[in-house]
């Protein structure tokens, strides 16, 4: 057995860990990483990259059809086998040469294999062919395992083989009847695309449509949807799943209808990667989300620090913001605070400050990327008023900004800010309608900048952009 020591070991090879990874090296510290799967993650071979490659080509092509003249170029349909075929480059071909050996270049080192806690600041990395290595930190071990996707307990589902988010990312083919189960970010993203691409679509949403977000999102969402041909069932409920000889999937709701597929997806949410990562070694739940302190150190239940403070978690595991970049976000505030505090340096844990991810809590940006596209950061109306803020929304219909009738013919979207009225400072936005994506840092910098609406109304908006609709939103407001 290997015995190898680092300044820092971080168990999960994925965008995060390589984050963490990075940053204590660029700080000068040596650097170990542990993957069981592809270095690159989650994100790189079965979620953002894959999925918005999916989206993007029926997208532009759906944007060509609605303006004038472009419209009369269009003479073809989308080729599906084409869209599939970048889908793939987009993943690597699920093959992590190229991330690989970015690590080398960086001078991090990998282990391929099964990470497990096996004592204090030990991490046991176990191969496929069984050999062993221990891997002892100096100053820390870091988790970035992040999430599967979580089936739930109905019955037959299992035995039916169902699709997962990856099986939809990674699909060969496009099912001629595609049910989804669930009605969240996945659920919404994957019938939109699966409805481009050729697919019958059944959508069984109990909680309703992007059920977290502004209400006016849901409901534009499935218009949209349903004017895709896509059947949606809201307040639906699967009480078990058959998959019969032929293949096709039989779904019994808890009012007895049927729904038949070709395949069926379930996104319904996100479970821990942390089963099976040595947690009991060190008096942690196994398989539960991990709690952690302001500079992202592992808490236990009675919360005090893990160890010594030696164990750290980022990304999905953390359960803050289970978005990769905002997993990014944390792995830059944790690769920075360990530097800091294995050189006896400064920690500077106030809110904002260099070493915490205080963005998780006050302005995650986010895009859904439906049509129309979501875009939000911040809090909802619904949000701040339960954290108890004296707030005042104000919405606007972005048909009526002259950027968005030059984006495109018949233009439909809203726009809403929620405004922190004491401090007069914009607590939320949501924006939905097309390309609303590109508008979203702008409203990401004013909430995280908590920049004041009177000093806000000197950033003036070109004409004719779609970004005119914060000199509205201003305008609406009083300003």
């Amino acid at each position: 057995m290997w015995d190898l020591t680092y300044d820092v070991v971080v168990i999960g090879a994925g965008p995060v860990g390589e984050n963490v990874a990075d940053r204590v090296a660029q700080g000068g510290l040596t650097a170990a990483i542990v993957e069981r799967e592809l270095v690159g993650g989650e994100c790189s071979y079965w979620a953002c990259m894959p999925t918005k490659a999916l989206l993007r080509s029926p997208a532009a092509l759906r944007a060509a059809r609605q303006l004038p003249g472009a419209r009369e170029a269009v003479t073809g349909e989308l080729d599906v086998a084409a869209v599939l075929r970048r889908r793939d480059s987009f993943a690597s071909n699920w093959k992590d040469d190229g991330q690989a050996s970015w690590l080398n270049s960086a001078g991090i080192a990998l282990y391929r294999g099964q990470g497990r806690i096996s004592s204090d600041r030990v991490v046991e990395v176990t191969s496929t062919d069984g050999t062993a290595t221990l891997l002892t930190a100096r100053h820390a071990v870091v988790v970035a395992t992040g999430s599967s996707a979580l089936l739930p307990d109905i019955a037959g589902l299992r035995e039916s083989a169902p699709w997962t988010s990856r099986e939809a990312a990674a699909a060969s083919r496009v099912p001629g009847r595609l049910t989804v189960i669930g009605g969240g970010v996945v659920a919404s993203e994957m019938a939109t695309g699966f409805a481009n691409l050729g697919s019958a679509v059944t959508v069984l949403a109990r909680d309703g449509l992007l059920p977290l977000a502004e209400p006016f999102v849901g409901e534009r969402v499935r218009k949209s949807l349903e004017e895709a041909g896509v059947s949606v069932h809201l307040g639906a409920e699967a009480a078990s799943v058959n998959r019969d000889g032929n293949g096709t999937v039989h779904v019994t709701l808890t009012d007895g209808e049927q729904v038949e597929a070709d395949e069926l997806l379930v996104a319904i949410g996100r479970t821990p990667n942390t089963q099976d990562i040595g947690l009991e070694k060190i008096g942690l739940r196994p398989g539960g989300w991990l709690t952690v302190d302001d500079t992202l150190r592992v808490v236990g239940q009675d919360g005090s620090l893990a160890g010594d403070g030696w164990l750290y978690a980022a990304g999905d595991v953390s359960h803050r913001a289970l978005l990769t970049h905002q997993g990014k976000y944390q792995a830059r505030a944790v690769g920075d605070v360990i530097v800091a505090r294995a050189k006896g340096e400064a920690v500077d844990d106030r809110p904002w400050g260099r070493h915490v991810a205080t963005a998780d809590e006050r302005a995650v940006p986010q895009v859904i990327f439906t049509d129309p596209e979501v875009a939000s950061v911040g809090l909802t109306a619904a949000a701040a008023a339960a954290a108890g803020l004296r707030i005042r929304v104000v919405d606007y219909s972005l048909a009526a900004v002259a950027g968005a009738a030059l984006h495109a013919d018949s233009y439909q979207g809203d726009a809403r800010m929620v405004v922190d009225e004491d401090r007069q400072v914009i607590v939320g936005c949501t924006l939905v309608g097309p390309g609303v994506a590109e508008l979203l840092h702008a409203a990401t910098i004013a909430v995280a900048g908590e920049v004041r609406l009177d000093r806000l109304w000197h950033a003036v908006p070109a004409f004719p952009t779609i970004s005119e609709v914060w000199l509205r939103l201003l305008g609406a407001h009083g300003r």
